[in-house]
């Protein structure tokens, strides 16, 4: 059965007329009465007597109508649901970032899209880069937002943010310093795949500083542990500025003067999957609020 015909039939038992139901449906006789018939021949069973010109329900009409009803009312909650999400009073928007975005300049986002869509909520999940690219990909997720530089071809990539890396340490950086000395230095260093290593190295490469050449003292799997080793003495890394702002402030980080490049932040989409409105709208915002 169809909701057009379960229309038709709730109309036609409330009006007890065929002529005056397809009118208030804006439909002919005839349309009303072929899905009336169709009805009963798909399901074998009479709906209505024909009464000279009137009509009224069978035993089984009267038992199937509260049924047609809330079935209606269903498909009307449904539709008012769909409206909603259209309007963005209600919605799901599920995504995963890599730990810099997720950690330090993601929440303040999520808080001001909240706050104005209080309806629509959001399921956040932490991996790295290609983590995050690789549920993309399976579909598991509505979007990605990372640092990594992630080449799919099964993924949209655009950037959406920028991050700056520093270069730190727990003691002062020799008062003459050529880029040359790091491959020296121990360093501590994220797990391979994460955003934050890719894009240190590619900032050394911009220095002339092969990522190969280094011989890393730490390779750890966060930010986190990364940042405490580093105020430990463990070595130097490259981090960021986000990471690293309330150890600058307090001293227990020191700065080396090693300008590095900005870092691209990226969000990743299925090509193939729908964006909801959701999370267009937020992706829309954050974009909006980077402008600014």
């Amino acid at each position: 059965m169809t909701p057009e015909q379960l229309r038709v039939f709730v109309t036609v038992a409330e009006m007890e007329h065929m002529t005056r139901a397809a009118q208030a449906l804006n439909m002919t006789q005839s349309t009303a009465s072929a899905a009336i018939a169709a009805l009963e021949a798909r399901h074998q069973v009479k709906l209505f007597d024909r009464i000279g010109r009137g009509i009224v329900l069978t035993e089984e009409g009267r038992a199937f109508l509260p049924e047609a009803r809330a079935v209606l009312a269903r498909i009307s909650e449904a539709e008012a649901m769909l409206a909603e999400t259209r309007g963005l009073e209600r919605g799901h928007i599920r995504l995963i970032a890599s730990q810099t975005i997720a950690g330090y300049w993601l929440p303040r986002h999520i808080a001001a899209f909240r706050a104005a869509h209080p309806g629509i909520d959001i399921t956040l999940e932490i991996g790295n880069s290609e983590e995050a690219a690789r549920q993309i990909r399976e579909g598991a997720l509505d979007c990605a937002l990372v640092e990594g530089d992630i080449e799919d071809a099964k993924l949209i990539r655009r950037r959406i943010g920028a991050d700056r890396l520093v270069l730190v340490s727990a003691t002062p950086p020799p008062e003459t310093f050529a880029p040359a000395a790091l491959i020296k230095a121990r360093w501590v260093l994220r797990e391979a795949g994460s955003g934050t290593r890719s894009s240190a190295q590619a900032a050394l490469e911009s220095h002339g500083i092969a990522p190969e050449a280094l011989a890393p003292a730490l390779v750890l799997p966060s930010n986190e542990a990364v940042l405490s080793a580093v105020e430990a003495g463990a070595g130097v890394s490259i981090l960021s500025a986000h990471v690293v702002e309330r150890s600058l402030k307090l001293g227990a980080l020191h700065r080396w003067p090693l300008e590095l490049p900005p870092r691209p932040f990226y969000v990743l989409r299925h090509r193939e999957h729908h964006e909801s409105n959701a999370t267009r709208a937020f992706l829309r915002e954050i974009s909006a609020a980077q402008s600014a």
